[in-house]
């Protein structure tokens, strides 16, 4: 197959697992060009709420290892919250204990004490500060720290991974992979948000997720995100006013004031669940490189930069 002679790596995927990716490789000299179907502001990260925290994603330890490389990321671009959209913001884990959060993070953070009753009347709880990501803005810088490096940024769709005309083709389609592989262990799990205005909440909070029903709240700048679903093998992209109702219903039993809050905007992802992340080197039959790089559930901003490096460093091994 002819490969593009200005090309070294072809990034499949515009979401913030693919540019994330991408950036890294760029960065470290190599000519990058990403494909997307969608600009950064339709992908499915651009849903997200965003909270540096694991969800649905195996492995538990190669999760574990990618989020703390991806945290002392996000601490360093919490410096500059204006361009970068991240900033570190304290908040309550729900039914979470203190020594549960150590066993995570590995003594990475500091702030972590058990929450009161009054930050948390529901049982147990912990308040931390963990980096919060404006997606917003966040997609919009990594684009440009993109092209900054000389990376070029292509709208198209793709039906076939062996289309891209690269020495080394990195897949980061997310649930697109489903049929790009094609892999039918990528299945969707709808995640529905409400949007509204902030009535002065400054901390984010984290409830019960553990069913398809879940209970949070992110302050974003000019607005309050709240969720949310999780409904496994739902593909439909419409908001369900029912739906919307319950999230609000949720998140005003743990601060009433956002039972009164404006409703902004309804918001739904499909969220690229997979047994396990696949991240892996393989090749096409004509011998060229092929890494794997997709299946992060609703964990993609927690392990954005530790994946990205370990994708870069087989595309470059």
């Amino acid at each position: 197959m002819r490969t593009d002679p200005d090309c070294d790596v072809l990034v499949v995927g515009g979401g913030v697992i693919g540019l994330t990716t991408a950036v890294v490789l760029a960065e470290r000299g190599r000519r990058v060009r990403l494909w997307t179907r969608d600009p950064a502001e339709r992908t499915t990260s651009a849903v997200a709420g965003a909270l540096w925290w694991p969800y649905r994603i195996e492995p538990v330890e190669a999760a574990r290892a990618w989020a703390l490389r991806s945290l002392a990321v996000y601490e360093e671009l919490a410096g500059r919250p204006g361009s970068t959209g991240v900033r570190m913001v304290g908040g309550v884990l729900g039914g979470v204990r203190p020594e549960e959060v150590g066993a995570w993070a590995g003594g990475r953070l500091a702030d972590v004490r058990r929450a009161t009753a009054e930050e948390y009347p529901q049982g147990d709880g912990v308040w931390l500060r963990l980096p919060l990501i404006d997606m917003s803005a966040h997609l919009p810088w990594l684009r440009e720290r993109l092209i900054a490096a000389g990376g070029v940024i292509e709208e198209r769709e793709v039906k076939r991974l062996e289309e891209a005309e690269a020495p080394v083709v990195v897949n980061c389609a997310g649930l697109g992979a489903r049929e790009l592989v094609p892999d039918a262990s990528v299945r969707p799990v709808r995640g529905q948000l409400v949007v509204v205005e902030n009535p002065g909440i400054r901390e984010w909070m984290v409830g019960d997720t553990a069913g398809s029903e879940s209970t949070y709240f992110f302050p974003q700048p000019g607005r309050l995100i709240l969720g949310g679903t999780a409904e496994e093998d739902a593909w439909s992209l419409e908001p369900d006013a029912a739906v919307a109702e319950g999230i609000v219903r949720r998140c005003a039993a743990l601060r009433p004031e956002i039972g009164r809050a404006r409703v902004l905007e309804h918001r739904v992802g499909l969220r690229p669940v997979r047994d396990a992340v696949r991240l892996e080197q393989g090749q096409f039959a004509d011998g060229r490189r092929l890494v794997h790089n997709y299946g992060h559930g609703g964990a993609g901003i927690t392990v954005a930069w530790g994946c990205a490096e370990q994708a870069a460093d087989l595309a470059t091994a």
